[in-house]
């Protein structure tokens, strides 16, 4: 039917107007109720979710429950979704001093970071000094907790897809991402495992959450003692072959379940490089792996991959895509030369 009467057109479109103006509220409403019962709302863009202090404080029952400590931090065991989802919720320590622009400029690069070798992060909350990051929750706790247990070592070939689980994540970190990260604290208790025993790479976004800057910097010594490359001492600029050298440290340990410096140990072998050249240069490669059962020719492969990424001099370490095709098999891996060692001297 055609309406011909103006005074009719008006009221038809006031009419459509405010059924469209009801529509689109009750629409904001459900999703503002959405919002606050799930304790978070979306970024624009990215998966992030942004949550309340109350919320998280509330998940994790008042952050009673610690999962792990580190430089950086506090992870807290928590519980989402009416107690259906686990997450691990770290508090930043205050030194993370960005302004809450920075902040989430940072975290958005890094929440449209996905890798399934890392540890996928689920939100955050910024509030005030309150800086708290959401991760998913890795049941099977980190790599140093099995590795350095007699009664929960994995075996060779685990340890072995454990090492390119973690050599895969890094070469997404370093060349295959939109930002390029360095971790700079490659380490056993920062690769933590899921359900599944998959390796996944923890904290792979603090370096940039830093005020100072990750990628190219001159500033003080970051990381752990023992995985920390020579560079960072010399003062030279930091580039992705500092991740390179503690990795190569962590596969030595990973190859003979102990950790790379232990003053239990005789003279000889408490520097583990060092243990790990002289068993290499005179043909001992079984000392290394014990009483395992591994053919020899595996061992000495993985032993020269990890000699060669623990090399003093930047220059002579291989690239992380290079690592990850010898673990793979795909290439061959020349003589290493001898690694110098500088940890004794520190």
């Amino acid at each position: 039917m055609e309406v011909t009467n103006p005074l009719q057109r008006v009221s038809i479109g006031v009419l459509a107007l405010l059924i469209s103006v009801i529509f689109v509220h009750k629409k904001r409403k459900s999703y503002n109720k959405i919002s606050i019962e799930d304790g978070a709302n979306f970024v624009e863009g990215i998966s992030l979710k942004v949550f309340t202090f109350e919320h998280l404080s509330e998940a994790t029952n008042g952050f009673k429950e610690e999962l792990g400590r580190g430089a950086s931090g506090t992870v807290f065991k928590g519980v989402l979704q009416n107690g259906h989802k686990m997450v691990a919720v770290k508090r930043l320590e205050k030194e993370f001093a960005q302004g809450e622009k920075e902040f989430q400029t940072e975290l958005k690069t890094i929440g449209k970071m996905y890798h399934r070798n890392l540890v996928r992060l689920l939100g955050y909350c910024f509030n005030g000094d309150n800086k708290l990051l959401v991760f998913e929750y890795m049941s099977n706790g980190s790599l140093a907790d099995i590795l350095f247990n007699q009664e929960k070592q994995p075996s060779w070939e685990e340890r072995m897809e454990i090492a390119r689980d973690i050599s895969r994540g890094i070469l997404y970190l370093h060349e295959e991402c939109e930002t390029q990260i360095i971790h700079c604290d490659i380490k056993p208790q920062n690769i933590l495992m899921d359900g599944n025993w998959c390796a996944k790479i923890s904290d792979f976004g603090l370096a940039k959450l830093l005020k100072q800057d990750q990628t190219n910097t001159y500033t003080g010594i970051r990381g752990t003692k023992g995985y920390v490359a020579p560079e960072w001492f010399q003062k030279q600029a930091i580039t992705v072959k500092a991740d390179v050298y503690s990795f190569g440290v962590m596969l030595l340990e990973i190859i003979c379940c102990r950790k790379c410096v232990d003053s239990s140990k005789n003279e000889d072998e408490a520097i583990l490089e060092e243990w790990v050249y002289d068993c290499y240069s005179s043909r001992k490669i079984g000392s290394l792996i014990g009483d395992e059962m591994v053919e020899e020719k595996k061992a000495e492969r993985m032993v020269k991959i990890g000699i060669w990424c623990v090399q003093y001099d930047p220059s002579l370490r291989p690239i992380t895509k290079k690592v990850l095709l010898m673990l793979e098999g795909t290439v061959e891996i020349p003589i290493p030369p001898s690694p110098s060692s500088f940890l004794s001297s520190i």
